[in-house]
């Protein structure tokens, strides 16, 4: 191993902010994963321009919305020795700021509607103009423009306008948030994790030789509190191994995410056969660890949603004295041009009485998703020509459970679907529309 550089960053203590006095707002949104896949698919289709920038110190380059006085850190010494009789007026946001990514957020957005760009309404993270589009994370963002020279025009701008950000480029997109996006031959890409899949092998300690790789990333019944199951025997973070998997699934692996779903439900109170699951995805993933997701957009395909839903799948396994074995499960994947753009694998929050409502239950957690896809996909219709003629926008939903089919075209209320209140008929107008 080598030491790359030395770096240090002074940070302030959030933690004794007072609201209202020395910050206000602290919300800062980030890019949605379905409008980064869906772009990247757009990029390929259309043969588009694409780039990479990354801020330096993105934080202290935003100007505060309020004063902020701190204590002299330590290392810097007043003449006479009385720090306490003085503080620090910031000049800019610091790292450690409740409100510091809010105000970043603000800096940014300011200096890109100054260069013409307009916030998107669906996601507030996309910004466009005619000819390019910018997602941004933090200080991560993603361009994508027409021509080079768009991109070019653009980041000497930022570098040399008023605010002067202080940025890297990265050139071509090769990696976004920690997954690597590979192009192929043709308008094909591949989206992978292989170095997270590392540290979530490492977790709980499986490696090629010690442990059977498996084919398949869950097998047997579905799991359940298990309270008089054996304790977790081995000292690692259940929690941890759980939060990089659901970062996983979530990226570039959908065919785990029924099973990190299971394990999840559990991280307050794991027991043996939860840390036994997590190990059986962790084999699992010993089998693929360079592979990702194989994208090979489809022009001639549209938007696509195929939602299923499993009813009280848990009962035959679960305590039959909790109310959570009874729950269903939503299960749906969203896709453009035949991409899978977005993917889902829950528990739905409200018990259904039959496999009818678990099924329009499922079906309207999925509208909530298309939905304002949809919207985005009309917005980027205005920057890119996705089609020409300009098409009007439809989603073809595929649904196997023929009485959720009717009650989703009929306006009518029936003694068995009247309970379903307001929010799981949301999506109706845009049925018979």
């Amino acid at each position: 191993s080598s030491l790359n550089k030395h770096k240090a960053r002074l940070c302030a203590h959030g933690g004794q902010q007072q609201w209202g006095v020395n910050y206000w707002e602290t919300y800062a949104p980030v890019v949605n994963w379905i409008s980064v896949r869906f772009l990247l698919i757009i990029s390929q289709l259309a043969n588009l321009e694409t780039q990479a920038l990354d801020f330096v110190l993105a934080f202290p380059q935003a100007e505060l919305d309020v004063p902020v006085y701190m204590k002299l850190p330590s290392g810097i010494e007043v003449a006479g020795g009385q720090n306490d009789a003085y503080v620090i007026a910031l000049k800019s946001s610091l790292y450690g700021l409740k409100q510091s990514s809010a105000n970043w957020h603000d800096c940014l957005k300011k200096g890109l509607e100054r260069r013409g760009f307009s916030e998107s309404k669906t996601d507030p993270c996309v910004f466009m103009k005619k000819g390019m589009i910018i997602l941004t994370y933090v200080d991560d963002c993603i361009l994508i423009a027409n021509k080079k020279e768009m991109l070019d025009q653009f980041i000497h701008s930022l570098k040399n306008g008023i605010e002067k950000f202080e940025l890297t480029d990265k050139g071509p997109i090769d990696k976004y948030l920690g997954v690597e996006v590979e192009k192929l031959k043709g308008k094909e890409f591949i989206l992978r994790q292989p170095f997270l899949i590392q540290r979530i092998l490492t977790a709980p300690n499986v490696s090629e030789g010690d442990y059977n790789s498996r084919e398949v990333p869950v097998i047997g019944p579905l799991l359940s509190r298990d309270l008089k199951g054996g304790k977790q025997k081995h000292d690692w973070s259940y929690r941890s191994a759980i939060g990089m998997l659901g970062y996983l699934e979530n990226s570039t692996r959908p065919d785990i995410s029924m099973a990190v779903h299971q394990c999840a439900r559990f991280n307050a109170n794991p027991m043996l056969c939860h840390e036994k699951a997590v190990k059986y995805i962790a084999r699992y993933l010993l089998t693929s660890q360079d592979k990702g997701i194989h994208y090979k957009p489809d022009h001639t395909r549209g938007l696509e949603c195929y939602v299923d839903a499993d009813f009280a799948g848990g009962w035959s396994s679960g305590n039959v004295t909790n109310p959570e074995c009874v729950l269903s499960c939503t299960g749906y994947v969203i896709l453009y041009a035949g991409c899978p753009l977005t993917w889902c694998s829950k528990l739905q929050t409200k018990i259904a009485l039959s496999t009818t409502e678990a099924e329009y239950i499922a079906l309207s957690q999925s509208m909530r998703e298309v939905i304002p896809f949809m919207n985005l996909i009309v917005e980027v219709g205005d920057v890119f020509p996705l089609n020409n003629p300009k098409p009007k926008f439809h989603c073809k939903v595929f649904k196997d459970n023929c009485s959720c089919i009717r009650v989703a075209e009929s306006p009518k209320f029936t003694p068995q679907t009247k309970h379903i209140v307001i929010k799981y008929h949301h999506f109706r107008k845009h049925v018979s529309d």
